[in-house]
């Protein structure tokens, strides 16, 4: 008794490798750019207006910074008349003032993020546990409604506060104190700063944490109180791990604004009085360079703020990266 083998047929060869079932690429489904610009042509209208904004307004500026090495005279080239290199660069560092202010803007910005990058997650994480509704949306509401005003007005605020007939000074009064010119004391300028910009920003990233609350898996929270999580755990290891991307990405763009400070809160709630703790880089700019036509000066200035604070969140992004594996690129 003999066994024949037949040998597979030609159209049964083995399928070669490739893509996966499912992935397949049609050209009955293949979009071009062109075709989805023209078929969803309102959408990518939309984004018109903001590019023009930041062509406008953001790039177009950069190429006047080529004054900061060229010496620019008012009524001459917009471009500066002659080369100079980096001599208003070392203007500013050898400048008396240059330590003074570029220590108040790191000061400033220090406490700032030091006190408002971690009390919206504190106050989102309140929030999340309180089961009333209508006093959660009272809570957000009254917290959020701050960041609507205008600097100006909340300066205004700020200066009738904290004046020598303010309310502060009455409750100082009432309590037996003398009352103290806050506005013109320098000890007390940072307090007011951050005071200001906390009650100011507190309620817009609060709102935002919430919503990166709102994308945790629930089954995560089930299985952390089968496990016997208490509250307390459940927060530490389901609801904190859940939005560190969105705490990550916050405190990276923080970071990259942490030179910036907050030029016109200061510069209305400043005088000559408190200039030793409140004159940062961005007033000192405006004042002896715009104000003094020295626009070469304010240049070189600005471009110095710009590069520390592109070396900051650059560094940031990149610790992020390498220890938790979240950064924005």
């Amino acid at each position: 008794m003999t066994t024949q083998i037949s040998e597979p047929a030609a159209d049964t060869a083995p399928d070669k490798p490739g893509r996966p079932p499912g992935t397949a690429r049609s050209p009955r489904y293949r979009t071009t750019w062109r075709k989805a610009f023209k078929r969803d042509w309102q959408l990518y209208t939309l984004v018109i207006v903001p590019l023009l904004f930041f062509l406008v307004f953001r790039y177009a500026p950069m190429l006047g910074n080529v004054i900061a090495f060229r010496k620019f005279v008012p009524g001459g080239s917009i471009y500066g008349e002659t080369w100079v290199g980096l001599r208003y660069v070392k203007m500013f560092i050898n400048d008396p003032n240059f330590w003074e202010v570029f220590g108040n803007t790191m000061a400033l910005g220090a406490l700032s993020l030091v006190f408002t990058f971690p009390l919206p997650i504190v106050l989102a994480l309140l929030l999340n546990e309180v089961r009333s509704r209508y006093f959660k949306r009272f809570v957000q509401t009254v917290s959020y409604l701050p960041h609507f005003l205008s600097i100006v007005i909340v300066a205004g605020m700020v200066m009738q506060l904290v004046s020598l007939e303010g309310t502060v000074n009455q409750v100082v009064r009432a309590l037996g104190g003398e009352a103290v010119s806050f506005i013109q004391d320098p000890s007390w300028f940072r307090t007011i700063y951050v005071s200001s910009e906390v009650w100011q920003t507190v309620g817009w990233g609060t709102i935002l944490y919430l919503a990166a609350l709102t994308t945790i898996d629930s089954q995560l929270y089930e299985a952390a109180r089968i496990d016997g999580a208490n509250r307390w755990q459940q927060t530490w290891h389901v609801t904190l791990p859940g939005i560190r991307p969105t705490m990550i990405t916050l405190l990276i763009l923080n970071i990259g604004t942490f030179m910036a400070v907050g030029f016109e809160k200061v510069l209305l709630l400043y005088n000559p009085l408190t200039y030793p703790t409140a004159d940062v880089i961005s007033t000192y700019l405006y004042r002896v360079g715009l104000v003094s036509n020295n626009f070469s000066y304010a240049a070189a200035i600005g471009l110095f703020e710009s590069v520390i604070g592109l070396t900051l969140i650059l560094s940031a992004n990149a610790i992020s990266r390498r220890t938790v594996g979240t950064s924005l690129w």
